[in-house]
Protein backbone atom coordinates (compact mmCIF):
# COMPACT_ATOMS: atom_id res chain seq x y z
CA UNK A 1 0.00 0.00 0.00
CA UNK A 2 1.44 3.64 -0.69
CA UNK A 3 2.34 6.12 1.42
CA UNK A 4 -0.19 9.20 2.22
CA UNK A 5 -2.91 7.24 3.33
CA UNK A 6 -2.39 7.01 6.69
CA UNK A 7 -4.46 10.60 6.55
CA UNK A 8 -7.54 8.37 6.18
CA UNK A 9 -9.55 6.43 8.67
CA UNK A 10 -9.00 2.77 9.12
CA UNK A 11 -12.34 1.37 7.60
CA UNK A 12 -10.93 3.48 4.23
CA UNK A 13 -7.19 2.26 4.39
CA UNK A 14 -8.73 -1.29 4.91
CA UNK A 15 -11.16 -0.93 2.24
CA UNK A 16 -8.40 0.69 -0.47
CA UNK A 17 -6.05 -2.51 0.76
CA UNK A 18 -8.56 -5.12 -0.21
CA UNK A 19 -9.46 -3.38 -3.49
CA UNK A 20 -5.65 -3.11 -4.12
CA UNK A 21 -5.62 -7.29 -3.54
CA UNK A 22 -8.70 -7.47 -5.92
CA UNK A 23 -7.44 -5.91 -8.83
CA UNK A 24 -4.91 -7.40 -9.20
CA UNK A 25 -6.75 -10.85 -9.54
CA UNK A 26 -8.45 -10.94 -13.39
CA UNK A 27 -12.16 -11.38 -12.53
CA UNK A 28 -13.68 -11.22 -16.30
CA UNK A 29 -17.01 -12.06 -16.25
CA UNK A 30 -17.90 -16.31 -15.87
CA UNK A 31 -13.71 -16.04 -14.47
CA UNK A 32 -14.69 -14.85 -11.01
CA UNK A 33 -13.69 -17.65 -9.11
CA UNK A 34 -10.27 -16.84 -7.94
CA UNK A 35 -11.36 -12.91 -6.30
CA UNK A 36 -14.08 -14.95 -4.85
CA UNK A 37 -11.74 -17.18 -3.11
CA UNK A 38 -9.34 -14.04 -1.99
CA UNK A 39 -12.83 -12.46 -0.22
CA UNK A 40 -13.43 -15.28 1.19
CA UNK A 41 -10.31 -15.49 2.81
CA UNK A 42 -10.68 -11.99 3.63
CA UNK A 43 -14.02 -12.61 5.61
CA UNK A 44 -12.41 -14.84 7.57
CA UNK A 45 -9.38 -12.78 8.84
CA UNK A 46 -12.99 -11.47 10.35
CA UNK A 47 -14.16 -14.56 11.81
CA UNK A 48 -16.85 -14.68 9.45
CA UNK A 49 -18.40 -17.59 7.12
CA UNK A 50 -19.78 -16.98 3.88
CA UNK A 51 -22.17 -18.72 1.87
CA UNK A 52 -21.44 -19.63 -1.65
CA UNK A 53 -23.05 -20.36 -5.10
CA UNK A 54 -21.18 -20.62 -7.96
CA UNK A 55 -18.60 -17.40 -8.28
CA UNK A 56 -21.41 -15.71 -6.10
CA UNK A 57 -20.81 -15.17 -1.93
CA UNK A 58 -23.29 -13.80 0.89
CA UNK A 59 -23.27 -12.99 4.54
CA UNK A 60 -25.72 -12.66 6.90
CA UNK A 61 -26.13 -10.13 10.15
CA UNK A 62 -25.02 -11.80 13.13
CA UNK A 63 -28.20 -10.13 14.94
CA UNK A 64 -30.56 -12.16 12.25
CA UNK A 65 -34.72 -11.69 13.28
CA UNK A 66 -37.12 -13.33 11.39
CA UNK A 67 -39.67 -10.96 12.40
CA UNK A 68 -37.60 -7.68 11.13
CA UNK A 69 -37.27 -6.48 7.21
CA UNK A 70 -34.15 -7.53 5.37
CA UNK A 71 -31.82 -4.73 3.33
CA UNK A 72 -29.62 -6.35 0.88
CA UNK A 73 -26.43 -4.33 0.30
CA UNK A 74 -25.25 -5.76 -3.21
CA UNK A 75 -22.39 -5.32 -5.30
CA UNK A 76 -20.55 -7.20 -8.16
CA UNK A 77 -17.27 -8.18 -8.52
CA UNK A 78 -16.68 -9.12 -12.27
CA UNK A 79 -14.88 -6.74 -14.91
CA UNK A 80 -15.02 -5.93 -18.61
CA UNK A 81 -12.09 -6.39 -20.64
CA UNK A 82 -9.31 -3.95 -20.54
CA UNK A 83 -9.66 -1.40 -23.25
CA UNK A 84 -7.01 -1.56 -25.60
CA UNK A 85 -5.67 2.10 -25.25
CA UNK A 86 -4.49 1.36 -21.57
CA UNK A 87 -1.12 3.08 -20.72
CA UNK A 88 -1.03 1.69 -16.97
CA UNK A 89 -1.48 -2.24 -16.42
CA UNK A 90 -4.62 -3.05 -15.89
CA UNK A 91 -3.91 -5.65 -13.07
CA UNK A 92 -1.96 -3.60 -11.16
CA UNK A 93 -3.09 -1.56 -8.01
CA UNK A 94 -1.48 1.84 -8.81
CA UNK A 95 -1.82 4.46 -5.80
CA UNK A 96 -1.28 8.11 -7.52
CA UNK A 97 -2.07 11.19 -6.12
CA UNK A 98 -4.65 10.26 -4.48
CA UNK A 99 -6.37 8.08 -6.91
CA UNK A 100 -6.09 4.15 -6.97
CA UNK A 101 -5.67 2.42 -10.59
CA UNK A 102 -6.53 -0.69 -11.93
CA UNK A 103 -9.50 -2.81 -13.67
CA UNK A 104 -12.97 -2.49 -12.14
CA UNK A 105 -11.82 0.07 -9.20
CA UNK A 106 -14.87 2.13 -10.54
CA UNK A 107 -16.76 -0.15 -11.51
CA UNK A 108 -17.16 -1.58 -8.92
CA UNK A 109 -14.99 -2.35 -7.17
CA UNK A 110 -15.07 0.73 -4.85
CA UNK A 111 -18.48 0.87 -4.14
CA UNK A 112 -18.11 -2.99 -3.10
CA UNK A 113 -15.48 -2.17 -1.07
CA UNK A 114 -17.29 0.77 0.69
CA UNK A 115 -20.45 -2.28 0.91
CA UNK A 116 -17.97 -4.83 2.98
CA UNK A 117 -17.01 -2.01 5.03
CA UNK A 118 -20.66 -0.56 6.23
CA UNK A 119 -22.12 -4.52 6.47
CA UNK A 120 -19.11 -5.12 8.90
CA UNK A 121 -19.43 -1.34 11.14
CA UNK A 122 -23.52 -2.91 11.62
CA UNK A 123 -23.55 -6.18 11.13
CA UNK A 124 -23.22 -6.82 14.89
CA UNK A 125 -24.84 -3.99 15.91
CA UNK A 126 -27.13 -4.14 18.54
CA UNK A 127 -31.14 -2.94 18.25
CA UNK A 128 -30.42 -2.75 14.10
CA UNK A 129 -34.03 -2.28 13.12
CA UNK A 130 -33.32 -4.65 10.44
CA UNK A 131 -31.54 -7.57 9.13
CA UNK A 132 -28.89 -7.28 6.76
CA UNK A 133 -27.48 -9.37 3.35
CA UNK A 134 -24.37 -8.40 1.73
CA UNK A 135 -23.60 -10.18 -1.34
CA UNK A 136 -20.66 -9.98 -3.89
CA UNK A 137 -22.18 -11.40 -6.87
CA UNK A 138 -20.50 -12.22 -10.59
CA UNK A 139 -21.86 -11.36 -14.42
CA UNK A 140 -22.86 -8.36 -14.04
CA UNK A 141 -21.38 -6.88 -16.85
CA UNK A 142 -23.24 -9.42 -19.19
CA UNK A 143 -26.42 -10.03 -17.57
CA UNK A 144 -25.65 -13.12 -16.77
CA UNK A 145 -27.62 -15.99 -15.29
CA UNK A 146 -25.13 -17.74 -13.03
CA UNK A 147 -25.22 -14.07 -11.31
CA UNK A 148 -27.27 -12.44 -8.98
CA UNK A 149 -30.10 -13.92 -10.31
CA UNK A 150 -29.01 -17.22 -9.38
CA UNK A 151 -28.75 -16.51 -5.80
CA UNK A 152 -31.68 -14.68 -4.90
CA UNK A 153 -33.76 -17.32 -4.88
CA UNK A 154 -31.70 -18.49 -1.57
CA UNK A 155 -31.65 -15.15 0.49
CA UNK A 156 -35.58 -15.41 1.07
CA UNK A 157 -37.39 -11.99 1.34
CA UNK A 158 -35.63 -9.04 0.62
CA UNK A 159 -37.46 -5.61 1.34
CA UNK A 160 -34.81 -3.66 0.02
CA UNK A 161 -31.67 -3.46 -2.12
CA UNK A 162 -29.43 -1.41 -1.94
CA UNK A 163 -27.01 -1.91 -5.32
CA UNK A 164 -23.44 -0.77 -5.51
CA UNK A 165 -22.54 1.18 -8.39
CA UNK A 166 -20.35 4.18 -9.31
CA UNK A 167 -23.06 7.03 -9.17
CA UNK A 168 -20.79 9.84 -6.73
CA UNK A 169 -23.04 8.81 -3.84
CA UNK A 170 -26.06 10.12 -5.42
CA UNK A 171 -29.22 8.35 -4.99
CA UNK A 172 -30.47 6.30 -8.32
CA UNK A 173 -34.32 5.42 -7.21
CA UNK A 174 -34.92 4.50 -10.85
CA UNK A 175 -32.92 2.71 -13.56
CA UNK A 176 -33.93 1.55 -16.97
CA UNK A 177 -34.84 -1.81 -18.19
CA UNK A 178 -33.68 -3.15 -21.24
CA UNK A 179 -35.45 -5.30 -24.50
CA UNK A 180 -33.75 -6.42 -27.28
CA UNK A 181 -35.83 -7.57 -30.55
CA UNK A 182 -35.46 -9.27 -33.19
CA UNK A 183 -37.93 -8.58 -35.88
CA UNK A 184 -38.32 -9.26 -39.70
CA UNK A 185 -40.33 -8.14 -42.28
CA UNK A 186 -41.78 -10.14 -45.18
CA UNK A 187 -41.69 -9.23 -48.79
CA UNK A 188 -41.91 -11.24 -52.21
CA UNK A 189 -39.16 -11.81 -54.34
CA UNK A 190 -38.70 -10.77 -57.86
CA UNK A 191 -36.06 -9.46 -60.08
CA UNK A 192 -34.95 -6.22 -60.15
CA UNK A 193 -35.09 -4.89 -63.69
CA UNK A 194 -38.96 -5.94 -63.58
CA UNK A 195 -41.84 -4.45 -61.95
CA UNK A 196 -42.34 -7.53 -59.64
CA UNK A 197 -42.15 -8.62 -56.09
CA UNK A 198 -42.45 -6.56 -52.51
CA UNK A 199 -39.36 -5.51 -51.44
CA UNK A 200 -39.10 -6.34 -48.12
CA UNK A 201 -36.37 -3.36 -47.41
CA UNK A 202 -38.90 -0.79 -47.99
CA UNK A 203 -41.17 -2.79 -46.01
CA UNK A 204 -39.12 -2.72 -43.04
CA UNK A 205 -38.27 0.94 -43.81
CA UNK A 206 -41.40 1.75 -43.15
CA UNK A 207 -42.17 0.11 -40.27
CA UNK A 208 -38.60 1.66 -38.48
CA UNK A 209 -40.00 5.06 -39.37
CA UNK A 210 -43.20 4.35 -37.59
CA UNK A 211 -41.36 2.76 -34.34
CA UNK A 212 -39.28 6.26 -34.21
CA UNK A 213 -42.23 8.48 -34.55
CA UNK A 214 -44.38 6.57 -32.23
CA UNK A 215 -44.71 7.97 -28.50
CA UNK A 216 -45.81 5.92 -25.58
CA UNK A 217 -48.81 7.31 -23.73
CA UNK A 218 -47.18 7.36 -20.13
CA UNK A 219 -43.43 8.79 -19.46
CA UNK A 220 -41.57 7.75 -16.39
CA UNK A 221 -41.22 10.81 -13.75
CA UNK A 222 -37.60 9.95 -13.61
CA UNK A 223 -36.39 8.14 -16.71
CA UNK A 224 -38.80 9.89 -19.38
CA UNK A 225 -40.12 8.18 -22.39
CA UNK A 226 -39.37 4.73 -23.81
CA UNK A 227 -36.13 4.95 -25.87
CA UNK A 228 -36.22 2.90 -29.26
CA UNK A 229 -33.08 2.64 -31.38
CA UNK A 230 -32.72 0.67 -34.45
CA UNK A 231 -28.92 -1.18 -34.30
CA UNK A 232 -28.69 -3.48 -36.93
CA UNK A 233 -30.19 -4.34 -40.29
CA UNK A 234 -29.64 -7.18 -42.46
CA UNK A 235 -31.15 -7.99 -46.24
CA UNK A 236 -30.57 -9.09 -49.81
CA UNK A 237 -28.84 -12.25 -51.50
CA UNK A 238 -27.76 -10.33 -54.54
CA UNK A 239 -27.78 -6.58 -56.71
CA UNK A 240 -30.25 -8.15 -58.81
CA UNK A 241 -32.53 -10.08 -56.46
CA UNK A 242 -35.60 -8.26 -54.53
CA UNK A 243 -35.37 -9.16 -51.03
CA UNK A 244 -38.35 -11.19 -49.66
CA UNK A 245 -36.79 -11.01 -46.05
CA UNK A 246 -35.51 -7.87 -43.85
CA UNK A 247 -34.00 -8.61 -40.53
CA UNK A 248 -33.47 -5.66 -38.09
CA UNK A 249 -32.52 -4.93 -34.47
CA UNK A 250 -34.38 -2.99 -31.87
CA UNK A 251 -32.54 -1.67 -28.66
CA UNK A 252 -35.25 -0.45 -26.38
CA UNK A 253 -34.95 1.04 -23.19
CA UNK A 254 -37.59 0.74 -20.95
CA UNK A 255 -39.19 2.49 -18.09
CA UNK A 256 -40.77 2.43 -15.22
CA UNK A 257 -44.53 3.45 -16.57
CA UNK A 258 -44.96 0.19 -18.18
CA UNK A 259 -43.55 -3.33 -17.76
CA UNK A 260 -41.17 -5.21 -20.06
CA UNK A 261 -44.20 -7.15 -21.76
CA UNK A 262 -46.62 -4.39 -21.85
CA UNK A 263 -43.71 -2.49 -23.77
CA UNK A 264 -43.33 -5.31 -26.50
CA UNK A 265 -47.06 -5.76 -26.54
CA UNK A 266 -47.20 -1.77 -27.34
CA UNK A 267 -44.65 -2.44 -30.21
CA UNK A 268 -46.25 -5.77 -31.61
CA UNK A 269 -49.11 -4.06 -31.90
CA UNK A 270 -48.09 -0.76 -33.84
CA UNK A 271 -45.32 -2.94 -36.20
CA UNK A 272 -46.46 -5.08 -39.76
CA UNK A 273 -43.26 -7.10 -39.26
CA UNK A 274 -42.29 -10.17 -37.20
CA UNK A 275 -41.38 -9.53 -33.71
CA UNK A 276 -39.13 -11.31 -30.88
CA UNK A 277 -38.33 -10.38 -27.88
CA UNK A 278 -34.37 -11.92 -26.85
CA UNK A 279 -35.86 -12.01 -23.15
CA UNK A 280 -37.71 -9.03 -20.74
CA UNK A 281 -35.95 -10.52 -17.79
CA UNK A 282 -33.70 -7.20 -17.61
CA UNK A 283 -36.69 -5.06 -15.81
CA UNK A 284 -37.07 -1.39 -15.23
CA UNK A 285 -37.36 -0.13 -11.39
CA UNK A 286 -38.13 3.24 -9.89
CA UNK A 287 -39.42 4.28 -5.96
CA UNK A 288 -41.77 6.98 -5.18
CA UNK A 289 -39.94 10.25 -3.52
CA UNK A 290 -41.89 8.66 -0.12
CA UNK A 291 -39.84 5.87 -0.13
CA UNK A 292 -37.86 6.03 3.59
CA UNK A 293 -34.66 5.78 2.07
CA UNK A 294 -35.48 8.32 -0.36
CA UNK A 295 -36.68 10.61 2.13
CA UNK A 296 -33.29 9.32 4.44
CA UNK A 297 -31.11 10.05 0.89
CA UNK A 298 -32.75 14.19 0.13
CA UNK A 299 -32.32 14.51 3.79
CA UNK A 300 -28.53 13.48 3.30
CA UNK A 301 -28.33 15.71 0.69
CA UNK A 302 -28.06 13.34 -2.01
CA UNK A 303 -29.33 14.24 -5.34
CA UNK A 304 -32.37 11.72 -6.62
CA UNK A 305 -32.23 10.96 -10.20
CA UNK A 306 -33.10 8.28 -12.58
CA UNK A 307 -30.22 6.03 -14.50
CA UNK A 308 -30.14 5.69 -18.31
CA UNK A 309 -27.46 2.53 -17.76
CA UNK A 310 -27.97 -0.89 -16.45
CA UNK A 311 -27.19 -2.90 -13.55
CA UNK A 312 -28.09 -6.05 -11.38
CA UNK A 313 -31.13 -4.06 -10.47
CA UNK A 314 -32.85 -4.80 -13.46
CA UNK A 315 -32.74 -8.67 -11.87
CA UNK A 316 -34.58 -7.24 -8.60
CA UNK A 317 -38.08 -7.78 -8.07
CA UNK A 318 -38.01 -5.94 -4.49
CA UNK A 319 -37.53 -2.26 -4.02
CA UNK A 320 -34.05 -1.19 -4.97
CA UNK A 321 -31.67 2.07 -4.87
CA UNK A 322 -28.55 2.05 -6.70
CA UNK A 323 -25.78 4.42 -5.21
CA UNK A 324 -21.53 4.35 -4.72
CA UNK A 325 -18.99 5.99 -4.77
CA UNK A 326 -17.35 6.84 -8.20
CA UNK A 327 -18.16 7.66 -11.40
CA UNK A 328 -20.28 5.85 -14.16
CA UNK A 329 -18.36 7.83 -16.77
CA UNK A 330 -14.88 6.24 -15.79
CA UNK A 331 -16.40 3.03 -16.17
CA UNK A 332 -15.07 0.29 -19.14
CA UNK A 333 -12.61 3.44 -19.61
CA UNK A 334 -8.70 2.76 -20.35
CA UNK A 335 -6.59 3.83 -17.01
CA UNK A 336 -9.76 3.08 -14.56
CA UNK A 337 -9.67 5.12 -11.46
CA UNK A 338 -11.29 5.67 -8.48
CA UNK A 339 -10.23 8.23 -5.31
CA UNK A 340 -9.41 7.14 -1.95
CA UNK A 341 -11.33 10.06 -0.94
CA UNK A 342 -14.26 9.10 -3.07
CA UNK A 343 -13.98 5.12 -1.19
CA UNK A 344 -14.10 7.26 2.31
CA UNK A 345 -17.12 9.17 1.09
CA UNK A 346 -18.70 5.86 0.57
CA UNK A 347 -18.52 3.99 3.39
CA UNK A 348 -19.87 6.90 5.24
CA UNK A 349 -22.35 7.77 2.90
CA UNK A 350 -23.52 4.23 2.78
CA UNK A 351 -23.40 4.43 6.82
CA UNK A 352 -25.25 7.18 7.30
CA UNK A 353 -28.24 6.58 4.96
CA UNK A 354 -28.36 3.15 6.98
CA UNK A 355 -28.16 4.93 10.05
CA UNK A 356 -31.85 4.93 11.92
CA UNK A 357 -33.45 3.81 8.51
CA UNK A 358 -37.11 2.46 9.45
CA UNK A 359 -38.87 0.48 6.54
Amino acid sequence: MSEGLNIYNKETREAVGLLSGMIEIPSLSRDEGEVVDYLISYFKTKDLDTDRHGNNIWLKSKKWNNDMPTILLNSHTDTVKPAESYALEPYQAIHREGRLYGLGSNDAGGPLVSLIQTFLHYHDMEGLPYNLILAATAEEEISGANGVASVLPQLGIIDLGIVGEPTQMNLAIAEKGLIVLDCEAIGISGHAARDEGANAIYKALTEIEKLKSYRFDKESKWLGPIKKTVTMIEAGTQHNVVPDRCKFVVDVRTTDAYSNMETVDQIKQLMDVQVSPRSVRLNPSGLPATHPIVERGIGLGMEVYGSPTLSDQSLMSFDTVKIGPGDSARSHTADEYIGINEIEEGISGYINLLKDLKL
